[in-house]
């Protein structure tokens, strides 16, 4: 009896890849051609968008170029990549346990004013001082992210429930704490913060003052992420719990603990979204000294990195380019909402053909497997 193979050369992956590759790294080229044709879709969308609102598509796209080549623009973008390295990190080790941490933003912002209060209260050697901010940034997201786990591991409260309402309560409390026991007063100065942190508890900027250098300890931070969700028993236990509870369960893996401990872990790298503000920047917190929303930007970012850390680096990169050609483009008469679009685009087109891809890739596998099989059970 004579058998069809299923027919594949339609598929346009065959034309990247090859039977001698890996499923790792098929899968990697996949996601990068994916991510790829998704920039460049979402920069003829925006381009259409700026032609549809008057705007001569052609000039913003030639900004765009010219800012990739300017060396001050690359150093700015490593600059305001760093926070989002930090909350797409903490966003991505909850995904790896199939949590959504939406509380980042709470939980690098309540970080933010202890750390700032508690650096401020003491006098350190240099290096020891900024370590202790550090930790007490650390723990205090934490902390804050342990409310979440507490409530998922033994009430089996969606995450996604208790941290949005624990962003609302954490404003508040930040607010109550700030306004009536943190607050510095300086006469003539309506910019009120926490009181400055010595010399001792700064770290310092390089590159004529336009990189802070928490940049490095991000990166830091995005290896041991790496370390610990792929080499790492723990990032095992971790990744088997959030792919397949039951299975990890039946192998004595506590579904229980790695919620705990992911969602504890995450707030803890959350904590350090606000370091560059604090340690190289405002030397302080305050509503005004402070930047928000970079928890939400974290989710955008990890959904863009697809979680991997390398992903989470070029996104993060990515988006800080992006921020760094607003003021070009508004100088090209290109409005800053425009580059807010041009993200959103940019998320939603890359992680739509990132899904397409990967599905159509394990449709590509199956189809393979089939195929090798048919003769054996044929004969």
């Amino acid at each position: 009896m004579t058998t069809t193979e299923p027919d594949i050369s339609k598929n346009p992956l065959e034309k990247i890849l090859t039977p001698s590759q890996s499923p790792q790294l098929q899968t990697a080229i996949v996601t990068v051609a994916a991510s790829l044709l998704g920039v460049l879709i979402a920069l003829g969308i925006s381009a259409f968008i700026l032609a549809v609102t008057g705007k001569n598509p052609v000039d913003a796209l030639t900004t765009i170029v010219e800012t990739a080549g300017n060396t001050d623009k690359l150093v700015e973008m490593l600059d305001r990549a760093t926070p989002l390295i930090f909350s797409a990190t903490a966003v991505a080790i909850g995904f790896k346990m199939n949590l959504f941490n939406i509380g980042v933003e709470g939980q690098y912002l309540f970080a933010a004013l202890i750390s700032a209060q508690a650096g401020s209260s003491v006098n350190l050697p240099a290096p020891i001082h900024v370590l202790f901010i550090l930790i007490v940034a650390v723990c205090a997201g934490a902390a804050w992210a342990s409310i979440a786990a507490v409530l998922k591991a033994y009430k089996n409260i969606h995450e996604v429930i208790s941290t949005i309402m624990l962003n609302f309560i954490g404003l508040a409390v930040i607010q109550w704490l700030f306004e009536s026991f943190f607050r510095e007063e300086i006469e003539g100065n309506l910019n009120v913060k926490t009181k400055l942190l010595p010399n001792s508890g700064r770290m310092p900027t390089i590159i004529d003052g336009r990189l802070s250098t928490v940049f490095f300890l991000a990166l830091l931070v995005i290896v041991g992420y790496y370390v610990l969700v792929y080499r790492s028993r723990f990032g095992f236990r971790l990744r088997a719990s959030g792919e397949n509870p039951d299975a990890a369960r039946t192998v004595g893996i506590s579904a229980r603990t790695m919620v705990m401990l992911s969602m504890i872990i995450s707030g803890g790298v959350a904590g350090l979204v606000a370091m560059k503000s604090l340690l190289s920047e405002a030397y302080a917190y305050g509503p005004n000294a402070t930047p928000i929303q970079l928890g939400f930007a974290g989710i955008t970012v990890a959904l863009l990195g697809r979680n991997h850390p390398v992903g989470i680096l070029l996104a993060a990169m990515l988006f800080g380019f992006l921020d760094s050609a607003s003021a070009t483009l508004q100088l090209a008469g290109v409005p800053s909402s425009i580059v807010r679009v041009m993200q959103a685009i940019i998320v939603l087109c890359v992680v739509i053909l990132n899904e397409a891809a990967i599905r159509r890739l394990n449709v590509r596998t199956a189809e393979q497997a089939q195929a090798q099989l048919a003769p054996e059970v044929n004969a």
